[in-house]
C-alpha cells in the first residue's frame, strides 16, 4: 500500500492511494446501483469481467469523483489505468480504478497518472492506516479493522479499510472499501462471500439516504497463507464467513460513528416482521426521516415521530393495535397507544446517550433486521452547503 499527493483537488494532501496485490490474488467487488454510477465503478467493472478477478493494483483518488462527466470521464479514467499499468508492467484490465469527491468536475488525469511512478515507489506492506488516511474526503478519522481466523491451528488474517460520512445509503454506499485476506479462495465464492457480508453490513447503514454515484467494496484474497477456504471443510469456511461479516459489519458501523455532524450512533431494530422486506421498510422509514434524526440530534424523546415513521412505511395491512415500541428496553408505545408506565424522564435519559435503540415491535412474523444511522445535525448542513468551496 501507498499514499502519495497528486493535489487532484488540494495541494499537500494525501489524495492518491495505490494496492498492490500479490500475483495469483484474485479479486470480488460490489458495485453502487445508482443509474448515474461513475466512470471508475463502470471500468473496474470491466475490468473485473476481463480479467476474471485477477487485478494486480487498486488506484484510487479522492477530490474527485469522476461522476456526470459522459465519455470524457471515461477517457479520462482510462488514462490513468494506462499510466499504472505501463509504468507497474501489467496488463491494463489489471487495475481497477476508484474514486470519490466532488460529482460533476473533469478529473485531472494527467495529475494522476503523473504521480503513479511515486504512487509504485512508495509501496510497503505495513501502510493500511497511511492508506486509510488516504482515501477519506468529509471523514474525521481512518476507519480500519483487522481480524484473525483461527481453526484447527491455521491462522488467517482479514483486514479492510473504509471511507465515508455523507451521501451514504449504500445499495450495491460516498463510501468505499477494501478488504484482503490472505486465504487463498475461488473467484465465484470470494464474490459470494463478499455479497453476503456487504447486504448485512454496508448494505444496512444510512446516513442521509443518498446512494452515492461511486460507491464500491472490493474484497481481494492473495492466497498467501497457504490455505485454502471452501466449503470442503465446513468448520473452517463458517469460521471465516463469520469473521468476514464481523470486519465487514464493524467497518459499516465505523461510518455511522463517523457520520458528517453526527453525535448519536442509531440502531433500529425492528422484529417480528413477516419478511425482510417488511421490516427495512419501517427501518428505514425511521432511519431516514428527518423528524426523527433531528430530534435525535436534539435529544428529544419526541416518540410521535417514530411511530408515524412506521405508519407510514407502507406495511401492508399493518395492524397498528399489536405493535409496541421502545428506546433502548423503555417501553414507549405498547399496543398502538402510550405505554401505562412510560414517563418522559424514562425517554429522556436514553435520547440523552450517545448510543440509542429504537425498537419496534410489528407482532407479524418471526423476521428481525437492524438498521444503523445517525441524527441529523446543523453541522450537516454546514458541511454540504460548503463542500464545494
Amino acid at each position: 500500500m501507498a499514499a502519495v499527493s497528486a493535489g487532484v483537488r488540494y495541494q499537500n494532501r494525501l489524495d492518491l492511494v495505490l494496492f498492490e496485490l500479490a500475483p495469483g490474488s484474485r479479486t470480488a467487488g460490489v458495485f453502487t446501483r445508482n443509474a448515474f454510477c461513475a466512470a471508475p465503478v463502470v471500468l473496474a467493472r470491466q475490468h473485473l469481467a476481463t480479467n476474471g478477478g485477477d487485478a494486480r493494483y487498486l488506484l484510487i483518488n479522492t477530490g474527485n469523483a469522476n461522476a456526470g462527466t459522459g465519455e470524457q470521464g471515461m477517457t479520462d479514467a482510462l488514462h490513468c489505468c494506462q499510466a499504472l499499468a505501463d509504468t507497474a508492467g501489467v496488463e491494463l484490465a489489471q487495475v481497477l480504478p476508484f474514486s470519490t469527491g466532488v460529482i460533476g468536475e473533469r478529473l485531472p488525469a494527467e495529475k494522476i497518472a503523473a504521480a503513479a511512478p511515486a504512487a509504485l515507489a512508495a509501496l510497503q506492506d505495513d501502510q493500511w492506516l497511511v492508506a486509510a488516511k488516504g482515501i477519506m474526503t468529509t471523514d474525521t478519522r481512518p476507519k480500519a479493522v483487522s481480524a484473525i481466523v483461527t481453526h484447527n491451528g491455521q491462522y488467517i488474517t482479514i483486514t479492510g479499510i473504509t471511507k465515508g460520512a455523507g451521501m451514504i445509503k449504500p445499495n450495491m454506499a460516498t463510501m468505499l472499501a477494501f478488504v484482503s485476506t490472505d486465504a487463498e479462495i475461488e473467484q465465484n465464492l470470494l464474490q459470494s462471500l463478499l455479497m453476503s457480508a456487504v447486504e448485512q453490513s454496508f448494505n444496512r447503514i444510512t446516513v442521509d439516504g443518498d446512494t452515492s454515484t461511486n460507491d464500491c467494496c472490493v474484497l481481494s484474497a492473495t492466497g498467501k497463507s497457504g490455505i485454502k477456504v471452501d466449503k470442503s471443510d465446513a468448520g473452517l469456511f463458517d469460521a471465516f464467513s463469520r469473521a468476514l461479516h464481523e470486519l465487514v459489519l464493524d467497518l459499516a458501523k465505523l461510518i455511522i460513528r463517523d457520520a458528517e455532524g453526527a453525535r448519536k450512533f442509531v440502531t433500529v431494530d425492528v422484529r417480528g416482521g413477516a419478511n425482510t422486506k417488511e421490516c427495512l421498510q419501517v427501518a428505514y422509514a425511521i432511519a431516514e426521516s428527518p423528524l426523527v434524526k433531528t430530534a435525535l440530534s436534539a435529544s428529544d424523546p419526541n416518540w410521535g415521530r417514530i411511530l408515524a415513521a412506521v405508519g407510514r412505511a407502507g406495511v401492508p395491512d399493518l395492524d397498528v393495535t399489536r405493535i409496541d415500541l421502545y428506546l433502548d428496553d423503555v417501553c414507549i408505545v405498547k399496543k398502538g397507544g402510550l405505554a401505562p408506565d412510560y414517563r418522559e424522564a424514562m425517554g429522556q435519559a436514553v435520547m440523552n446517550q450517545e448510543d440509542i435503540c429504537l425498537r419496534v415491535e410489528l407482532a407479524r412474523g418471526e423476521v428481525n433486521e437492524q438498521v444503523w444511522t445517525a441524527d441529523l445535525s446543523e453541522e450537516y448542513v454546514r458541511i454540504n452547503a460548503s463542500y464545494r468551496s
